[in-house]
């Protein structure tokens, strides 16, 4: 039997979100980060636009919260978006501080100045991104891991699988209190009991879901899911955003071309080299990503091709690789040369809108549990995310749920101690092909029915088989000891569950959500939200 591993703080998930609460409340607590893989597996890495906030004086918050409004179909909750976008020069100030090394504007003698370069991307009236290059997201974490790294209560353990939430009702104990969580160690195959006075989903998004998609492998909606069997709300989970432009290439697997490419001037071009987004919105390619997404999608199936294509070429050679070293040494690599020619792009499942039901400080409904970054559901994005915000969103709630957390560290003691794992019913699998066939099936039917265009015929299509596929991989998970594949399309089905279940609820077209039986807008928005019906064991 494994010991019980106790701390004061428990982070599962080592992103953004993660590691900017574990640095906020090391100086107090014992704070324990996990990682399925790697450190670096989750999204925060690769995310290549920047943080969007009010850093300059010809912009203002109301500026900024209306762009966010604007692009979010009338679903943002303004008391969020106002609570995040005013607190961002000081969340992108503590970033600065920690030594994060964003851009900055070069003199006309090509030394770099005291200011920061600031870039646009779609749905921004002003330049507001904060960048460092096209790697921004490899540049904050990097920079936050070498923090943690350095600080004696911050405990980094990788290979660390969420198997779920330890709450009272779970274990008959009284209360409505999340307790910790069984943890799978993949290097030794035995679940871990992890005790904690407050513990922190911090797991991303579930782009995993979709057959394409420009997030890691680890994005399969492990927080979410945990948390609706833990009993916790979820809101706007049919809210799926579609990145535009992921290069398309045989051997380019989940490559996002950043959006700020369209920001410094990029068109979008069909195979014959003529622009095609001035037809869709005024704003051209700098038209919030819902709305350049559905063009894309409409084109190539105009067209029935493959792709289409996004040129910067017109752009000076140096400025192309000095803004975009990142896009242009990957690009190279499929032997394009975007100095010179067009790249390839399509559409990809890029970002989760919807998520567990927080407050602003990121409490669930479970006490002791918070979610932040890409697994809550703030009300910051609505129907639509708008770029560069959802790195803020991060930086902000973990210094928010960190706060919070020291507010109540004086009456939230340690759980008693916790029943270990019991796999004495369970055998050893030896037909792991099962879930690798239903891994694929429920991600190439959420793509085909649950996809960016979508209709009740689909969505009922889609009910039908994850209704089969939650049932056949319950029994699996019954019989059989866990194993990180195993619970990834465990989560993975409930995740489709919710999306699906969300996308038949709302009998309306707003932002990521456009059904061809619904076409126009409802006259009120109304948020999604699903109640799980009881806590599952």
């Amino acid at each position: 039997m494994t010991p019980e591993l106790k701390y004061d703080v428990l982070v599962i998930g080592s992103g953004a979100a993660g590691l900017t609460l574990a640095l906020h409340l090391a100086a107090h607590l014992r704070v324990a980060v996990l990682s399925k893989g790697q450190l670096s597996e989750g999204s925060t890495y690769w995310a290549q636009g920047g943080v969007a906030g009010v850093l300059d004086d010809t912009d203002t918050v109301d500026a900024h919260v209306q762009d966010t409004l604007d692009a979010g179909g009338g679903l943002c909750h303004e008391a969020a978006v106002r609570h995040i976008v005013g607190h961002s020069r000081e969340a992108i100030g503590w970033l600065i501080d920690q030594g994060v090394p964003f851009t900055r504007e070069r003199g006309e003698d090509g030394n770099e100045t005291d200011d920061f370069h600031l870039t646009r991307e779609g749905g921004h009236s002003h330049r507001r991104i904060i960048h460092a290059a096209d790697a921004t997201g490899a540049a904050i974490f990097t920079t936050l891991l070498r923090r943690a790294q350095a600080h004696g209560n911050i405990e980094l353990l990788e290979n660390r699988v969420a198997v779920d939430l330890i709450t009272s009702e779970k274990i008959n104990r009284p209360g409505n209190r999340c307790l910790g969580a069984y943890i799978l160690n993949s290097q030794t195959g035995r679940v871990e009991t992890f005790n904690a006075r407050f513990t922190v989903l911090a797991t991303g998004g579930a782009s995993k879901v979709y057959l394409y998609s420009s997030n890691p492998d680890a994005a399969s909606g492990d927080g979410i899911a945990m948390a609706w069997r833990a009993g916790c709300r979820v809101a706007n989970m049919e809210f799926n955003q579609f990145h535009p432009t992921c290069l398309y290439h045989p051997q380019a697997k989940s490559f996002l071309v950043t959006e700020a490419l369209r920001g410094e001037g990029a068109f979008l071009k069909l195979p014959d080299g003529s622009r095609f987004m001035p037809r869709f919105d005024k704003r051209a390619e700098l038209a919030p990503r819902d709305i350049v997404a559905r063009a894309i999608d409409h084109e190539m199936k105009r067209l029935g091709v493959d792709c289409v294509y996004l040129d910067i070429s017109h752009k000076p050679a140096e400025f192309i690789r000095s803004h975009f070293p990142t896009v242009h040494d990957r690009c190279l690599e499929f032997g394009i040369d975007i100095t010179r020619e067009p790249i390839p792009v399509v559409p990809a499942a890029h970002y989760t809108c919807g998520g567990v039901m927080v407050d602003h400080a990121g409490r669930t409904d479970r006490d002791n549990l918070y979610a932040i970054g890409e697994a809550s559901f703030t009300g910051l994005h609505g129907a639509n995310r708008m770029a560069s915000n959802s790195l803020l969103e991060c930086i902000v709630y973990g210094r928010s749920a960190a706060q919070d957390i020291l507010d109540n560290l004086a009456s939230t003691r340690m759980p008693e101690s916790l029943p270990p794992w019991d796999e004495s019913q369970v055998t050893d699998s030896d037909e792991d092909v099962i879930i690798s066939h239903n891994w694929d099936e429920l991600r190439r039917f959420m793509w085909d029915y649950v996809g960016i265009v979508r209709t009740t015929k689909r969505l009922q299509r889609a009910k039908h088989r994850v209704d089969m596929l939650l049932a056949e991989i319950h029994e699996f998970y019954s019989n059989y000891r866990v194993s990180r594949d195993l619970l990834e399309l465990r989560n993975l089905a409930v995740v489709a569950d919710l999306i699906i279940r969300s996308a038949i609820e709302r009998r309306e077209s707003r932002g990521l959500h456009y059904t061809l039986d619904y076409p126009s807008l409802l006259p009120e928005a109304l948020d999604t939200i699903l109640q799980p019906p009881s806590v599952d064991d």
